[in-house]
């Protein structure tokens, strides 16, 4: 138990769509999403990583990973957060992303921060 909580990362997820930058006629339908990621653990870790895993409404799934996020890798000192706004395109009105950031602690240890899954969904198709 005392490793998870040293090692601990809170990430949640606001989307949000961008009708002015979809066309449903050409299926494309863009939404943006600011990620907050809280470190609420006891020990210093920096983002290295990201892996995300995007599910349209056909289920087809795209996964993407590069270094850091959106050009930087942050250095979150127990109870810091950092927030960013990024986007993602998808054929469908409908869909899923989650993932992991892969976390780098001061005193060299690597772990894994889960990014939940959250819906990305046009206003008004879902109930």
């Amino acid at each position: 138990m005392a490793k998870s909580k040293k090692y601990q990362i809170d990430v949640t997820a606001l989307p949000q769509y961008v009708p002015e930058q979809s066309d449903s006629d050409a299926e494309r339908y863009v939404f943006a999403y600011t990620i907050t990621v809280e470190n609420v653990g006891t020990v210093a870790a920096q983002l290295i990583s990201r892996h995300w895993i995007i599910t349209d409404g056909n289920s087809n799934v795209q996964e993407v990973r590069g270094l850091g996020v959106v050009g930087e890798q942050p250095l979150l000192r127990p109870g810091e957060k950092y927030e960013y706004t990024s986007g993602c395109q998808l054929d469908t009105p409908v869909g899923i992303m989650r993932g992991t950031y892969q976390m780098m602690a001061e005193d060299g240890t690597a772990f894994e921060a889960e990014i939940p899954a959250f819906t990305l969904a046009i206003p008004r198709v879902l109930h």
